[in-house]
């Protein structure tokens, strides 16, 4: 998981050029430490309209992506705030970069666009799925049951699977009510009695 290289969607083509030899060195760990993919942000900056801000970080993460390619890796891009957890947003920069390394990693939880504003979770990942080449089932609360309280995963693990999805699914935590340990254990755990339900 890579942040804090720049931004990909730069409005400057130099910045943009710059930002993807930031991932370079990223690229490269991967592939020594044997792995299918880095997680990187799809994050713009400036004015610009919604497409022109596609194209932009369509182009930065072309670039990236071709790359990853010549190493064996997949680029993936979670959706990390802003623009990028407006999931119609980062499937339309799925689309240009058109690419087949080149994927997404839908996140449960990220679905915050800014000002106040959330993206409905459930369209998102359904809109992120198609690109997907892994999957983070974030938590941040239980019930007494132990049921995510923002996010019901029996739904949201059937549009995962609709999708012909049978990669890793990611467990994260990033709740207060328990500690970090006993958050990804009930995490783990509700995915295991959703999977036992779809099973």
């Amino acid at each position: 998981m890579v942040d804090g290289e720049g931004q990909l969607g730069h409005a400057d083509a130099g910045e943009r050029a710059k930002t993807v030899a930031n991932h370079h060195k990223w690229v490269d760990a991967a592939k020594y430490l044997d792995c299918h993919s880095i997680r990187v942000n799809a994050g713009t900056t400036g004015s610009g309209s919604f497409e022109e801000k596609q194209k932009l970080a369509a182009d930065g993460l072309r670039q990236l992506s071709e790359y990853g390619a010549q190493q064996g890796l997949n680029v993936i891009v979670e959706n990390h705030g802003g623009l990028s957890s407006d999931g119609s947003w980062l499937a339309g920069v799925m689309k240009l970069v058109n690419l087949e390394n080149c994927g997404t990693l839908p996140d449960f939880g990220n679905f915050n666009v800014g000002g106040g504003k959330m993206y409905d979770r459930y369209k998102g990942v359904r809109e992120l799925m198609p690109y997907a080449k892994a999957v983070s089932a974030k938590s941040h609360e239980f019930d007494e049951k132990g049921n995510e309280v923002k996010t019901d995963y029996l739904r949201m693990m059937k549009i995962v699977l609709e999708h012909g999805y049978n990669g890793y699914v990611g467990v994260e935590y990033e709740g207060s009510k328990v500690d970090a340990y006993q958050g990804i254990k009930l995490t783990k755990a509700l995915l295991e009695r959703v999977r036992d339900q779809l099973s």
